[in-house]
């Protein structure tokens, strides 16, 4: 199995994983700033333990459920409504092919 958070499988920057984590580590970091919040007091807020913060910053590691609860904190929740949501369709040709695909549940297709 490719591990596809590794910095070399990707060769633009929006499809790296590691760069995409790196910059919402920062994006975190500075609403945190903006909001005057010590990593400390984020921290405190969220429920997070400082170690788990201060490695998100540094390392652009985080569990899915601490992300969250640091968004909450930070107002920034809204954001996570668009992962994985339905593709929009460009065209009506789109909506047709899409259509008339089967779909497929709970296979592992290469």
């Amino acid at each position: 199995m490719i591990n596809i958070l590794a910095d070399n499988d990707f060769i633009l920057d929006t499809f790296n994983p590691a760069i995409i984590a790196r910059e919402i580590a920062e994006r975190m970091r500075e609403r945190r700033l903006e909001m005057n919040l010590t990593q400390q007091g984020l921290a405190n807020k969220s429920g997070v333990s400082l170690g788990s913060l201060k490695r998100f910053e540094r390392d652009h590691e985080v569990s899915l459920r601490h992300l969250l609860l640091l968004a909450v904190v930070l107002d920034a929740t809204e954001e996570f409504a668009l992962i994985f949501s339905r593709r929009q369709f460009e065209n009506i040709d789109q909506v047709l092919n899409a259509s008339s695909k089967k779909r497929l549940r709970g296979k592992h297709h290469d």
